[in-house]
């Protein structure tokens, strides 16, 4: 028979009490505190800022030659253009239709993009933020090509029934002229001649339309004569069409790798036929065919041969080559090797005006992943040195890390380190799209971002001012062994690929260290140093970091069950024994034991200037499971020590000593203060020494039989899952990383409840609060074994605070959080500074401090007696690979700092204020009282992400960032709601991997796989953001017109003109269908300069506009006061005549 345990009754009633209580209400009374607030909800405004990167799936592209700008659209709808250096922008259609084709209108400060949902805009650039001024939606037709020529307002769309509409860009109505695709090929012919896939007119006559149909037709339509001049007629596919600036000749690219040249007045036969990839058969037949070209570009010179540019037209034996551009110039063809897959290339030339030599003087090349300019002024080709920041994803971003108000010298010092990285071989001129101007940024405070990779590669971006340019490159793979063929496979089956990827990311500003740990259980330590060294040999240190318990028998039926077995590897075969019966501990013939996932390398080891490897250290396999990955990680330069952790515990290193200070599982770190009644029972293998280490749990088991037990023994428990839970909870807590288990958000809301965080938070018997997101019928002993199942490491912070509440000096220590919301407090006695530090041991030992909150433990942070937030202590940087002289030697003792007893230290009387955030609340505790002087609780139906405390206008906050899209920031301490902002769903767990909040209100998160998104919640950055944006449109004169000549003006050989609004418009084509398409107002007038523009600029064009409508509004008044006046008139003379004619009549006459 059961024990009915009424404590636990009652506990489970002071839980739920407490939680139906108002979340913000402080826990107990505050003490009286000299602490003002003076955040309030005025300082917090969301806005995105900039967004930078490479647009995530290309698929046109545009350049205003006047203007020096490039437009790129994408796959979803974006737009992204360039100028200058650190002159960028970004636009969105509302409707996220591909973006199919862009057209600037040259030099007027205006772009034309046509959608894959057959929609036209128009985008004013006039303004920082551009806008859509007018739209037109196309419906009973396909958009499949338009043509905008220079100086004209007349844009010509190609549909996929063969037809051609005019657009007004002006007024972006139709014109009544419409060429349809039966009148435009020869009327003998019976078949549909295909889409329309080329649009342009003749340079020297913009009378004549030539218009290319997909089937190999071409026609150079007469638009005054309404008829076809000339047809041509080819095998092959056409794709794209390019004309010679004479207006003469044409050339064609087709889909069988061929480049036809035509005479304008020979529509019989092309001129020439060539295959430039093709090999040519001896029988001198026609050339065997190759892949399609896709675009061909014509360009002449003055002082030299002609251009012929294309992409595609390799031959179909060339397998494994990689897509090309070819470079045809006389007799040189030059063939360009691309990384990526070709989306579109534009030829940059001196002209805008087609009827003059073009001079091309670069080529824009738009890749999938990359875009590239070549330089054709330069023998061989070589490209420019990209100055955008669009190799953010060279390897995908796996975690981001974001610093601001860094300390002044730390850009330049990585700015020196990084300029020796950089490659040879870039073309020596200046970037040629050099457009627009820049923003007069009003943030001075240096900003950094640091990306972590794929390939174990890291990153640092100077991010001030809104710009970003990378400043140093390292990659930690350096430090391994790479397999020389992929047979030899090493030890890192707990990933099935990246073995080096970089999953968190800790930096110290101050003192320049630098921590990462890597997806294969391995964790290294950084200097920075300017100096080039060579390391022999790398020091190494492995940690056997797992544990086991076994079930307590016990005739108490109603303890919790114990149950603390390890989370299981990938391997489904060691997931599925979980419910199996114990087995022997000791590791079977053939299994992986104390091999780490990496080979460390064992030949000397160049390390140039900047960071260089200090020490590396990986966790092993036992008895053939793999480590599990390290899940939260902290380091700190005035203590010498590093700590991280997983879901199997936690090890502390002194990376100074290079030895290992602890070493325990989670459950350990209780002691015989374990609310779970949890008691490890299973023998222990020997395990390794660590120097230093007092008893954690308070005289239960030896150290060395403690610390270190195999996980291969399963347990055996008395109450099993019911079975429909165990698959779920398995999967859960198998989970390789981090990215895995929040795979599980997205999954919906069944997946959301088995994530390993939120289960564990809302499962937590502490509390025993209902949640109805996790509210199924499931016994109290079924939860308990849930939330014991695993317990890892959350939050890790080094401080030096009080550990216990009789304290009254502070003293360095350890704060751990876990996913169950304890929060456990390590001391550390640390040796004085100097030789000492080098010998002497660093003491660890428990201070028997239990914390408590729902929900995993995701920051921890304090604050002194002001409210002010305490730091770590820090060293100073100094360069490491420099012999140091006697007086700079005991400079650095002085400033080491000195762990002292309670006993010989000053007493100190002030207070300090623990804040601690969790998945689902935060509370402010008093130190050392550890009274919960505030908490709230921050969400029930969701979860935090992220949280940061960080500063803001001289004060500090709380910023959180919940799975359910809301950013959410509060005062401290009094936790007071100040921004509540339902901003970004979490669609992708790329969001949730990367999102981060620095200081002054500045945040960021990979918004795609290629693009970092970065945002404000500061209200003033948001008012001046305005004036911080560079400006896309500048005032130039548009180049003179090409010279015609005495001669070919008197004899008419120039480029003929045309008066497109006398053929156009309404009175000479009449009215277009008004079912074909539908013109949609645009919000880039009032409205739009209302949503972006502040500051005197924005005022000014608001009053501008303003004015502007006023003076149509005027000017239509006027207009029906006339019409009025008018019809007065009329009616007047209407009047009178009637009078005249009824003068003389009589009554009876009517």
């Amino acid at each position: 028979m059961k024990k009915f345990n009424i404590r636990k009754v009652l506990d489970g009633l002071t839980a739920a009490a407490a939680a139906s209580s108002s979340s913000s209400q402080p826990c107990q009374r505050p003490p009286d505190s000299d602490i003002v607030e003076t955040l309030c909800s005025e300082h917090f405004q969301l806005c995105k800022t900039v967004r930078h990167g490479f647009p995530y799936q290309p698929s046109a592209m545009a350049f205003d030659p006047v203007q020096k700008i490039l437009a790129i659209g994408t796959q979803s709808g974006s737009l992204r253009l360039f100028g200058r250096p650190g002159v960028e922008c970004y636009c969105q259609h509302d409707s996220a239709a591909g973006v199919i084709q862009l057209q600037f209108l040259i030099n007027e400060g205006a772009l034309v993009s046509a959608l894959a949902d057959d929609t036209l805009h128009l985008w004013n650039l006039r303004q920082k933020r551009p806008a859509i001024l007018h739209s037109l939606k196309f419906n009973k037709e396909r958009i499949t090509f338009c043509h905008l020529p220079f100086q004209s307002k007349w844009l010509y769309v190609g549909t996929e029934r063969g037809n051609v509409h005019i657009v007004n860009v002006e007024s972006f109505t139709l014109s009544g002229y419409v060429i349809m695709w039966n009148k435009a090929i020869e009327l003998s012919s019976k078949t549909h001649p295909g889409l329309i896939v080329h649009i342009s007119d003749n340079p020297m006559d913009e009378g004549k339309l030539l218009i290319g149909f997909e089937s190999g037709t071409l026609v150079l339509w007469d638009l005054k004569s309404k008829k076809g001049e000339y047809r041509y007629s080819y095998d092959e596919a056409i794709h794209s069409v390019a004309w010679h600036h004479e207006g003469k000749q044409f050339v064609c690219s087709h889909s069988d790798g061929s480049l036809t040249i035509w005479n304008v007045k020979s529509p019989i036969k092309p001129a020439q036929i060539i295959t430039p990839h093709g090999k040519l058969p001896k029988d001198g037949k026609k050339a065997e065919p190759c892949k399609p070209i896709l675009k061909v570009e014509y360009r002449t010179c003055k002082s030299g041969d002609p251009f012929i540019i294309f992409s595609g037209g390799l031959s179909y034996d060339t397998v494994g080559r990689r897509p090309c551009l070819t470079v045809m110039h006389g007799k040189t063809t030059a063939v360009l090797e691309m990384d990526y897959p070709i989306v579109d290339f534009l030829t940059l030339c001196e002209t805008p005006y087609p009827s003059d030599f073009q001079e091309p003087y670069a080529v824009v090349v738009l890749l999938e992943k990359d875009l590239v300019v070549v330089d054709l002024g330069q023998n061989g080709y070589p490209i420019f040195e990209n100055p955008y920041p669009l190799d953010i994803h060279e390897s995908p971003v796996t975690c981001c890390e974001y610093f601001a108000d860094c300390p002044v010298d730390l850009i330049p010092a990585l700015y020196s380190v990084g300029a020796k990285q950089k490659r040879q071989g870039y073309s020596k001129k200046e970037w040629p799209i050099n457009g627009g101007n820049w923003g007069l940024g009003t943030q001075s405070y240096p900003e950094i971002i640091i990306t972590g990779h794929a390939d174990g590669s890291l990153k640092f971006w100077d991010a001030s001012a809104i710009t970003l340019q990378v400043l140093y490159k390292m990659k930690t793979s350096k430090v391994f062994e790479k397999s020389r063929n992929k047979e030899e496979k090493p030890n890192t089956d707990i990933v099935d690929e990246d073995p080096y990827a970089i999953q968190i990311i800790t930096w110290c500003p101050e003192s320049r260290m630098l921590c990462v740990a890597g997806v294969s259980a391995h964790v290294i330590v950084y200097k920075f140093s300017r100096q080039e060294v060579t390391t022999e040999a790398i020091q190494m240190l492995e940690i056997r970091l797992l544990y086991e318990i076994n079930d307590l028998d016990s005739p108490e039926t109603d303890q919790i069950p114990s149950l603390g077995a390890p989370c299981q590897g990938p391997n489904s075969q060691t997931a599925n024994s979980q419910s199996h019966p114990s087995t022997s501990s000791s590791s079977s013939d053939g299994l992986r034991d104390n091999v780490p996932c990496l080979k460390i390398r064992s030949t000397p080891l160049k390390q140039g200037a900047g960071y260089q490897a200090e020490v590396v250290i990986q966790l092993v396999w036992v008895n053939g499971e793999p480590p599990q990955q390290i899940s939260s990680l902290a380091v700190n330069s005035s203590y010498g020590l590093l700590v991280f952790g997983n879901c199997n515990g936690i090890a502390m290193v002194d990376y100074i000593q290079k030895t290992v200070l602890l070493n325990l599982g989670t459950i350990e770190l209780y002691g015989s203060n374990d609310p779970y009644q949890r008691q490890p029972k299973s023998p222990r293998k020997t395990r390794q020494t660590s120097g230093g280490l007092c008893d954690i749990n308070e005289g239960s088991t030896n150290l060395d039989d403690r610390c270190k037990s195999p996980t291969s023994a399963k347990m055996s428990r008395k109450l099993s899952l019911p079975t429909e839970l165990k698959p779920d909870l398995e999967l859960a807590f198998r989970s390789k990383t981090r990215d895995q288990r929040l795979n599980l958000l997205l999954e919906g809301t069944k997946q959301l409840k088995k994530n390993i965080w939120s289960m564990t938070s809302l499962c937590t018997h502490f509390f025993n609060v209902k949640d109805n997101s996790f509210s199924r019928s499931r016994s109290s002993s079924v939860t308990s074994i849930d939330k014991e199942s695993r317990e890892a490491i959350t939050a890790l912070h080094f401080c030096e605070t009080y550990t216990r509440k009789a304290d009254t000096c502070t003293s360095p220590c350890l704060w751990v959080g876990t996913t169950l919301g304890t929060v456990l407090v390590i001391v550390l006695n640390l040796p004085p500074g100097g030789d000492q530090r080098l010998t002497q041991p660093v003491i660890v030992s428990p201070s028997g401090t239990i914390l408590r909150l729902k929900g995993a433990i995701l920051r921890i942070a304090f604050l002194d007696t002001t409210g002010s937030l305490i730091n770590p202590a820090h060293e100073p940087w100094r360069e490491p690979n420099v012999q140091e002289e006697k007086d700079d030697k005991d400079k650095c003792r002085k400033l080491r700092p000195v762990s002292v007893s309670p006993s010989s230290s000053q007493e100190i009387n002030e207070t300090q204020y623990a804040v601690i955030c969790s998945e689902k609340q935060a509370k402010v505790i008093s130190l050392p009282s550890q009274n919960c002087i505030y908490k709230h609780n921050i969400t029930e139906t969701s979860f935090v992400l992220r949280a940061d405390i960080v500063g803001l206008n001289g004060s500090i906050c709380l910023a959180c960032f919940c799975a359910n899209g809301h950013i959410m920031t509060f005062s401290l301490p009094s936790l007071r709601p100040l921004l509540d902002v339902n901003y970004l769903p979490l669609t992708d767990m790329r969001i949730a991997r990367t999102f981060c909040f620095t200081n002054n209100g500045q945040a960021l998160y990979l918004v795609s796989p290629t693009e970092i998104q970065r945002i404000t919640y500061s209200q003033s950055t948001c008012e001046n953001l305005q004036e911080m944006l560079g400006e896309l449109f500048t005032p130039v004169e548009t180049p003179e017109a090409p010279n015609r000549g005495f001669f070919k003006g008197l004899f008419g050989g120039g480029a003929q003109s045309l008066d497109r609004e006398e053929l156009f418009g309404e009175s000479a084509a009449g009215k277009p269908s008004r079912s074909l398409a539908q013109h949609i107002p645009g919000t880039g007038g009032i409205e739009g300069v209302k949503g972006a523009a502040s500051g005197v600029a924005g005022e000014l064009a608001r009053a501008r506009i303003a004015l502007d409508e006023r003076g149509q509004k005027l000017s239509e008044l006027e207009e029906r006061t006339a019409a009025m006046l008018y019809s007065a008139d009329t009616f007047s003379k209407h009047a009178h005549e009637m009078m005249l004619k009824c003068k003389d009549k009589k009554w009876y006459q009517f």
